[in-house]
């Protein structure tokens, strides 16, 4: 972790075995964007977010037939899952016993006998109840009395249904307090980690396709983890959740928080490139995906700057036209042919990954 950081102190609570808060590491997260009543498509996707490296995984619930298809999806994946719930209360005591470790609720849309009924049956089998404050489905009477979906608004409706749940005696809880504006969402997660001990999940929501939501997460998510605050996080893009992943662990990577799978620089290129750097670069980010190894990879578009300007990189290589080098901490091992670009750096990392 970067010294410039220092983590917020949380309560540290368990889910499904992953330790969240404390001293645990960030926890990346993330939602299958498939029907949850499609066990087989929700399997492979769930497995795919694991294979990239994701570890607890939301679905949604939506009706009876996803409570219970939560039964099989859960004894054939690796990772924790939570069930998401709205409005309809008994939708989450149905997938809690058919196995969700923790339940994702906004308690303004639950009545409270129904808030009741699930911490109930959560305290009982041990599970972890989220409570998920969204912008877009705030309290009506908190949102008029702040005149919209503020910070401030988040907030006390945070600490309003904190408060619910501790008087029926339950705290093991997570919170989380989204919005789609970047600078609502970080003033309302400062606000809150001055308020309470609870672990807290972040997140843009409603970010966007993978470049809006790479940025507006970057910013946001990035923000609130130089600040010391957050437990854990997920970067939300519309579509596929995979990519998601990738881009969770390079914020961590970028914050020095988490040195997780590789790391891959490469140069923007100019007028004395002449190979094709950026279909290189992604190739190699396809190959390793899901790499668990820490390893800080260069793809240099030159030999004029490449091992100097990537000295500190693990391994990488400096292309020439037909040509390149092989280097490891900026020393050259060896020339290779343009061809050999991608099956020598693999053969390489693979090595590197064994030692």
């Amino acid at each position: 972790m970067s010294p410039d950081i220092r983590r917020r102190k949380t309560k540290s609570i368990d889910l499904g075995g992953v330790r969240i808060g404390g001293d645990a590491p960030v926890v990346v997260q993330s939602m299958t964007s498939s029907d949850t009543r499609d066990v087989g498509a929700t399997v492979e996707q769930i497995h795919a977010l694991e294979e990239a490296g994701c570890e607890i995984v939301r679905v949604a619930v939506p009706d009876e037939a996803a409570a219970i298809a939560i039964h099989e999806i859960r004894s054939r994946i690796h990772i924790p899952l939570i069930a998401d719930i709205h409005f309809q209360y008994p939708l989450a005591l149905l997938a809690m016993n058919h196995g969700a470790d923790g339940i994702r609720i906004n308690p303004g849309n639950i009545s409270t006998e129904g808030i009741r009924k699930i911490v109930s049956i959560a305290r009982a089998n041990r599970k972890v109840i989220r409570i998920g404050i969204n912008a877009g489905s705030l309290e009506k009477e908190i949102a008029v009395r702040h005149g919209g979906p503020t910070a401030d608004a988040l907030v006390e409706s945070a600490l309003k249904n904190i408060r619910l749940l501790e008087e029926m005696d339950f705290d093991a809880i997570k919170l989380s307090l989204k919005s789609s504006d970047v600078t609502t969402m970080i003033a309302a997660y400062r606000s809150i980690s001055e308020k309470t001990d609870y672990p807290l999940h972040l997140g843009v929501t409603e970010a966007g396709t993978l470049i809006p939501a790479a940025i507006k997460s970057a910013l946001g998510i990035g923000t609130l983890l130089y600040d010391g605050i957050g437990d854990t996080i997920r970067v939300s893009v519309t579509g596929n959740p995979v990519p998601e992943i990738g881009l969770a662990y390079g914020i961590l990577r970028a914050l020095n928080i988490r040195n997780v799978g590789p790391d891959i620089v490469s140069c923007p290129t100019c007028g004395r490139c002449e190979i094709d750097l950026a279909g290189l670069a992604e190739q190699v980010e396809r190959e390793l995906r899901g790499m668990k190894t820490p390893l800080k990879i260069a793809l240099m578009g030159c030999v004029v700057n490449g091992p100097g300007e990537a000295a500190e990189a693990d391994i990488g290589i400096a292309g020439g036209k037909g040509a390149g080098m092989l280097f490891r901490k900026g020393k050259v091992v060896r020339k290779i042919r343009e061809e050999e670009f991608i099956p020598v750096l693999l053969e390489e990392i693979r090595k590197m990954e064994k030692m």
